[in-house]
């Protein structure tokens, strides 16, 4: 089995796997977590898929940040979460394995899922390959409970303008998505509904796994999409390694 360790990313601490027998070509993953702070180095399922894939994976820790283009006191006073993914960890991936975009896939969990696909549809031709699993898209309506949201915007309605839906662009747009959620999880299933619902209209390609449940917005049913996700990203990169070639 692979193994598990720590990197310090500008400071910030990220958990880092690093497979038996790297697949060919290589590839990376980058995961953001979810409120809970939980990375993949927790879950026996992904660690195994990661493993089964040969798939290098980095899972820095963003605080409740949301990961948007805003500062989030919780996680640094200057740099914001989305910056720091884009451009601190592509650095440290580049400079750990000399692995760049596109043949980098995003995943998360969330508020990690809705953080992949808020870099994703913002930057699409270099990230071309993210799935996102129970992704929290309106996260806008958690506004106003004590979180750091609140001191990111000055209102619930700011807080809407940057949410996931709203990045869609019609003509630029990812190649290959992955959008799934168990429909018994009462937090995200509405409104990723609305998300794929949109994407459909607007003719952009995706896959979606709406269906398939095992315990709401739980780790029970994160665990259970984990072979599918891994999968999905090692065969979109490898799809995307075939089409620079």
């Amino acid at each position: 089995m692979g193994r598990w360790s720590q990197l310090a990313v500008s400071g910030k601490q990220a958990d880092i796997f690093e497979p038996t027998q790297v697949s060919e070509p290589e590839r990376a993953i980058v995961f953001l977590h979810g409120h809970g702070l939980k990375t993949l180095r927790s879950s026996q399922e992904f660690t195994n898929s990661l493993e089964n894939f040969g798939l290098r994976a980095i899972c820095p820790i963003g605080a409740r940040s949301w990961w948007l283009d805003r500062n989030c006191p919780e996680f640094d006073k200057d740099l914001t979460p989305l910056n720091f993914v884009q451009q601190d960890v592509m650095q440290a991936i580049e400079a750990n394995w000399r692995i760049q975009p596109p043949m980098i896939g995003l995943l998360g969990i969330s508020m990690g899922g809705q953080g992949v696909l808020q870099i994703a549809y913002r930057n699409p031709s270099q990230f071309p390959v993210v799935a996102a699993i129970s992704p929290a898209v309106e996260f806008h309506r958690w506004y106003g409970q004590g979180l750091p949201l609140d001191d990111m915007f000055p209102d619930q309605e700011s807080a809407r303008q940057e949410t996931v839906t709203l990045q869609i662009q019609p003509l630029n747009w990812v190649r290959q998505q992955f959008i799934a959620c168990d429909p018994y999880d009462e937090h995200c299933f509405e409104a990723v509904e609305t998300l794929t619902s949109k994407l459909a209209s607007s003719g952009i390609p995706f896959e979606s796994d709406l269906k398939t449940t095992g315990g709401g917005h739980t780790w029970d049913y994160f665990n259970r999409m984990a072979e599918p996700a891994i999968r999905f990203l090692a065969e979109g990169l490898q799809k995307e390694a075939r089409r620079i070639a």
